[in-house]
């Protein structure tokens, strides 16, 4: 550059002396409008031509038929037919809404949000898990139970969104298709039937909070989540074709029904009627008017327009769900052994102990794996230290663990 010639913007010709900043390189100069103005372009440019993730490319020739996706819930989820099939069939559904989107048909098909009922440790949380294993949408298992109203502590039902962006590593475009399964959605509940007159920041008021999230429509997400961060830039989401998946125990819901079945019998034909009701397993005839009586706003139960539920584990589907899928627990726990070079059995009495003392705690599944753990926990703890190579439990050292185990919490009491 000639002596006393002023700096000036490789773009625009502008001098120092007419922009705010004028940023030298190694053989030119650029302003900071022109600057800004090229990074608009890129990001225009990026947004139009960026490569979508392979991993959640929808192919119409390669999509999971329903018979397929119950088929891998097989794998892992002992029974529950019934509710298989129907998340199988929304999951299937919702694939198809998603291709009947991108070519723009004149009809339009509404999504169907589905909600399962059955009690603690039935399956409702690993069939979601199992199933987000084979999805070609981002998924994420939310709970429902830390969400309050707007202007409380707590978390906004907004946030429910920014695990799904997490995902789909922030590609909004991916997001706006995927899956959100909602646990524990029946702790969201108001007390009654009728509306509340106090305010109920934990439960009408998130329901009434999750209805723009059902129905769809544009929610500013924070994607960093909660209110920790209110500087945070929203990241706006469209849930239109996002599928809500909701799960929950709803807890004394059978009292519920069976209050709703009485009434329909009344008169000479009661007993007819009445005769062939399965009492132990109310649950199978579960309708909309139960989840309103229980604390469902009708406003959410009309969002949740597929409604299904999951049976009670007798004592076959406990034995099964101990030895047979490919995350049994008692395969867990030869595989844990195995990698201290241990080679673990159970005595076929042991297992059927286990199965006894579920049943008694009526935990379900849950509890098939807490009085596992109750047993093995001594021996997991030694076992790594010593020197054997093979592990028997027996039903008397099973035993002893338990009412080991159960006098140390009544001496807590």
């Amino acid at each position: 550059m000639a002596k006393g010639q002023e700096d000036r913007c490789s773009f625009c010709g502008r001098s120092r002396k007419e922009v705010d900043l004028l940023i030298s390189g190694m053989s030119g100069h650029i302003c900071s409008e022109c600057a800004a103005q090229a990074a608009e372009m890129a990001r225009e440019y990026l947004k139009e031509n960026q490569k979508k993730n392979p991993k959640y490319q929808l192919d119409r020739d390669h999509l999971p038929t329903p018979k397929e996706i119950k088929e891998f819930l097989d794998l892992y989820v002992i029974g529950q037919d019934e509710a298989k099939k129907f998340l199988s069939v929304s999951v299937y559904n919702h694939y198809k809404r998603l291709l009947q989107v991108d070519k723009g048909d004149e009809v339009e098909i509404e999504k169907s949000n589905i909600i399962m009922v059955g009690a603690t440790g039935t399956g409702k949380t690993l069939m979601a898990k199992t199933i987000a294993k084979m999805l070609k949408v981002p998924f994420t298992i939310v709970d429902a139970t830390v969400l309050t109203e707007a202007g409380y502590v707590g978390e906004d039902v907004e946030s429910l969104l920014t695990r799904l962006l997490q995902v789909a590593d922030y590609d909004v475009d991916a997001a706006e298709k995927g899956i959100v399964f909602i646990d524990e959605i029946d702790k969201i509940a108001r007390k009654g039937d009728n509306p509340s007159i106090t305010r109920d920041v934990s439960g009408e008021g998130v329901q009434q909070g999750l209805l723009k999230l059902l129905e769809g429509s544009i929610v500013n997400v924070p994607p960093q989540g909660g209110r920790k961060h209110p500087e945070q830039k929203m990241i706006a989401v469209n849930t239109q074709n996002i599928l809500f998946i909701c799960g929950g125990a709803f807890d004394g819901i059978e009292k519920k029904i069976a209050a709703r079945m009485n009434t329909m019998t009344v008169g000479f034909g009661a007993s007819k009627e009445t005769a062939h009701i399965d009492r132990d397993n109310l649950l199978q005839y579960i309708a909309p008017q139960d989840l309103k009586a229980f604390g469902l706003i009708p406003e959410i139960i009309g969002r949740l327009p597929i409604l299904t539920y999951l049976e009670p584990l007798d004592r076959d589907a406990l034995a099964a769900i101990l030895t047979q899928p490919k995350n049994a627990i008692i395969k867990q726990y030869v595989k844990l052994f195995e990698m201290d070079g241990v080679k673990l059995s159970f005595d076929k009495a042991v297992l059927d102990y286990i199965i006894d003392k579920a049943i008694e705690f009526k935990l379900g599944a849950r509890g098939l794996r807490a009085i596992t753990e109750t047993i093995m926990m001594d021996k997991m703890y030694e076992i790594p230290s010593g020197k054997r190579k093979t592990l028997r439990i027996t039903l008397d050292y099973a035993k002893s663990k338990i009412e080991t185990a159960n006098q140390l919490r009544l001496k807590n009491v």
